[in-house]
């Protein structure tokens, strides 16, 4: 479905597209389906839509475009790098809020959903919102790619560079989830777009479906249900053993973690309750985090898949572990070992992984993401493998972990639309990326949707204190191995400040 919708009007052969606009008076969030939108008078400024008249034979209009407002010349205007979404969509003649009319609301879209209702409670106030429910950038709205300032979305929609740069107004975007490898961050830093995630959301409800997995590949349980919902009848010891021959006692096990994370250490607490003896690989994890919790850590993926029975997987996606478990990594592990994967799906080549399952080398295997979603067994090697369980990427997922994610997305767009940019975010991931511009640096006061008054960011810069002993340079976002010239008023020559390499924590590199 895409944020084009259509409704017949009272005259005959004409068919009207409209964008669904979310808002505070269509309850739960979202209005029904032929309702058409009212902008509520007291809330909501008015939306103008140009509509064309357009004939339909019944034909879907599903990719058609709703022109705008605007003009061709002026949706082609390059973004306003700008710290505050507020000064990039204000019209200079509503910087003056007056008592009759109430200042431009910016728009902000949910791109791959349609329900908002958790959302609306916190941005209503603030933002018009609309939702695309849209599974590429060409199924989204031409009012949305020209408008909007603040982006939402799940997994289920990419945006690459060619994607970030049909969209004119965008300021700030979303993850609701904690993986961002569906956005390319560098591209949205390099056009002036904030990325955000959210971090620790579902991490209870992904160890638990972690554990949920382990259980069902050592106890076969999900084998043996199939095997009675098909109508097999399992009668005496011999047709029992028979079907459930590779079921495993788990206690004295020995589990293997890659990735000591929120969800690692989760799994870790379980499993040991267990009985599995706990082994884990994080080569950015500071030492003597394992004597804390108990548990042995090796110093190479090499010695973890050597020494494990069963290997599961929970470190985020990057250029370098890519493939992890690839056809060279398998032949590493134990025969007839057990894999696990909650995490992401291009950490395990599915190619291999299928052959592995064929021949054997690999027990069994249970996959919650894919590195092609949503998953379809038509067009992946994968349907033809053995002993393998498949799910919808939904180990993170439980009614309260799904409220708790979006409400905290919701406010990180909230603090991006009355603060300033990036600071004002909690989570922004391509800060190094967002390139500095002439006209951040300009001093003005904009005033605030609530009337207030505040100073705009003047950018990455360097700030010098006034001349005093051991006063310190404050480095705001400035490489650390640069030698920065700042000018400055004492003697009226310019001072040269070195600034010495900081050591990144290992586990933020």
């Amino acid at each position: 479905m895409s944020c084009l919708h259509c409704y017949k009007c009272q005259q005959k052969g004409r068919c009207i597209i409209l964008l669904r606009i979310c808002s505070c008076h269509f309850p739960g969030g979202e209005k029904k389906e032929g309702d058409v939108p009212v902008p509520d008078p007291e809330v909501d400024p008015p939306i103008k839509i140009d509509l064309s008249s357009i004939t339909t034979n019944g034909n879907s209009v599903r990719n058609s475009r709703c022109p705008t407002d605007k003009s061709s010349e002026e949706a082609k205007r390059p973004r306003m790098s700008v710290d505050r979404i507020v000064d990039g969509i204000r019209h200079p003649a509503a910087a003056m809020p007056s008592q009759n009319t109430l200042p431009s609301r910016p728009l902000v879209a949910l791109l791959d959903g349609r329900d908002c209702s958790v959302e609306m409670p916190i941005l209503k106030d603030v933002a018009t919102v609309a939702f695309c429910d849209a599974q590429s950038t060409q199924e989204i709205h031409e009012k949305v790619l020209n408008e909007a300032v603040g982006a939402m979305l799940y997994h289920s929609i990419t945006l690459a560079k060619e994607d970030l740069e049909k969209f004119k107004a965008l300021r700030v975007i979303v993850r609701i989830g904690s993986g961002y490898d569906n956005v390319d961050v560098k591209a949205a830093g390099e056009l002036g777009i904030a990325v955000c995630n959210v971090p620790g959301h579902g991490v209870e409800e992904t160890a638990d479906s972690t554990m949920s997995l382990i259980l069902n590949v050592y106890r076969r349980t999900h084998w043996m249900a199939e095997m009675v919902k098909t109508g097999k009848k399992l009668v005496g010891a011999e047709q029992i053993r028979e079907a459930g021959q590779g079921a495993m006692r788990i206690r004295g096990e020995t589990l293997g973690i890659i990735g000591l994370g929120r969800v690692g250490t989760a799994v870790a607490l379980r499993a040991k309750a267990f009985g599995f003896k706990i082994i884990f690989y994080d080569p950015y994890l500071s030492d003597g985090m394992e004597k804390s919790l108990g548990l042995t850590r090796v110093y190479t993926l090499q010695d973890l898949l050597f020494q494990s029975d069963c290997v599961t997987l929970h470190c985020s996606l990057n250029d370098h572990n890519h493939h992890l478990i690839n056809e060279f990594t398998i032949k590493q592990m134990r025969q007839g070992a057990f894999l696990i994967n909650t995490a992401r799906g291009g950490l395990i080549d599915e190619n291999a992984l299928a052959q592995a399952l064929k021949e054997g080398r690999i027990r069994a295997a249970a996959l919650d993401v894919h590195e092609n979603e949503p998953y379809s067994p038509s067009n992946s090697t994968l349907a033809e493998a053995p002993n393998l369980i498949c799910t919808p990427h939904s180990a993170w997922y439980s009614d309260q972990s799904s409220s708790e994610v979006r409400e905290s997305a919701a406010g990180e767009i909230r603090r991006a639309i009355t603060g300033r940019i990036p600071q004002i975010l909690r989570n922004c991931v391509n800060k190094e990326y967002l390139a500095p511009t002439q006209h951040w640096a300009e001093p003005s006061h904009p005033t605030e949707l609530n009337g207030s008054v505040a100073f705009r960011y003047a950018g990455p810069q360097m700030v010098v204190p006034q001349p005093g002993p051991q006063q310190l340079v404050e480095n705001h976002g400035v490489s650390s191995a640069l030698t920065t010239t700042v000018a400055s008023s004492v003697h009226g020559e310019p001072m040269i400040v070195q600034q010495q390499p900081t050591v990144k924590a290992e586990q933020d590199q």
